[in-house]
C-alpha cells in the first residue's frame, strides 16, 4: 500500500507542475490559447501626402525683335563681300538676282558684283528686312536700271525679243509647251537657257494666251540675231 502511495503522490505533484506550466505559457501568448501558436501582429503602413511641386519661373529670356540698323552702301562689292558686310551689319535675310534680266543664278558669289541694292545705302531699316541685290558678272557693265524680267501674268503674251530663253521660260506657265530653235545656221543644242537671247517668237506679242504652244528662235548672247 505504501508503494501505490508514493506512486499516487508522484503522480499528484506531474499533474500541478503541468498545469501550471500551461498557465505561464498561455499568459505569454497573451489569449490562453489551447494550441500555443503565436498570434501574428498586425503590419500598418505609414502613409504620407507628397509635398506640392513649387511652381518653376520661367527663366526663359522673351524673345528679342528686330533691331533697326543702318543700312550699308552694297554696290560696287563684289557679292560675296557684300553678303558678309551684310551679315556683319545683323542682316541675315539675303537673296540675288541677274541685273541683267538674263534669270542667271549666282552659284559662284565671288565672280558677280553688285549693281544695285532693294534698300537705300545709308537708311534705317529692320534686321528681318530681306535686302535683294542685283549684280552681273565682273567682267560686265552694270545696266543704268535693273532689267525688268517678262511676264505673262496679265494672260498676253509678253515680248521676249532680246531676253533670255531662260526669262522666257520662267515667264510662262510651267505647263506650256516650249520649242527652241538655234537660228545661227550652226543647229546647236540650247543647253544653258541663260546664255541664249530670243530672236523671233509665235505667237507674237500680245496675244492672247490660251495655253498654246510657244516657239522661240535664239543665237547666243554674243552673237548677231540673223
Amino acid at each position: 500500500m505504501a508503494d501505490w502511495k508514493l506512486i499516487g503522490g508522484i503522480a499528484g505533484g506531474l499533474i500541478v507542475l503541468g498545469a501550471l506550466a500551461n498557465a505561464v505559457d498561455g499568459g505569454k501568448d497573451g489569449g490562453g490559447s489551447s494550441t500555443g501558436a503565436a498570434v501574428p501582429t498586425p503590419s500598418y503602413t505609414a502613409v504620407t501626402s507628397a509635398a506640392p511641386t513649387p511652381a518653376v519661373a520661367d527663366d526663359k529670356p522673351l524673345k528679342a525683335g528686330p533691331e533697326t540698323k543702318t543700312v550699308p552702301d552694297f554696290v560696287g562689292m563684289g557679292l560675296q563681300s557684300a553678303q558678309d558686310t551684310a551679315q556683319a551689319a545683323g542682316f541675315y535675310g539675303l537673296r540675288s538676282h541677274d541685273s541683267l534680266g538674263r534669270a542667271r543664278h549666282q552659284i559662284l558669289d565671288r565672280d558677280w558684283k553688285v549693281c544695285s541694292q532693294n534698300v537705300k545705302a545709308n537708311s534705317s531699316a529692320a534686321t528681318d528686312k530681306v535686302l535683294d541685290f542685283g549684280a552681273v558678272k565682273l567682267a560686265e557693265t552694270c545696266p543704268a536700271h535693273d532689267e525688268a524680267a517678262p511676264s505673262a501674268a496679265g494672260g498676253t503674251m509678253p515680248s521676249f525679243t532680246g531676253k533670255s530663253v531662260a526669262a522666257a521660260r520662267s515667264a510662262l506657265d510651267s505647263g506650256t509647251s516650249l520649242t527652241v530653235q538655234d537660228v545661227s545656221g550652226q543647229d546647236r543644242f540650247i543647253l544653258v537657257e541663260s546664255n541664249w537671247k530670243v530672236c523671233a517668237q509665235e505667237p507674237a506679242a500680245g496675244t492672247k494666251v490660251k495655253g498654246q504652244p510657244v516657239a522661240l528662235d535664239a543665237v547666243k548672247f554674243e552673237e548677231t540675231c540673223p
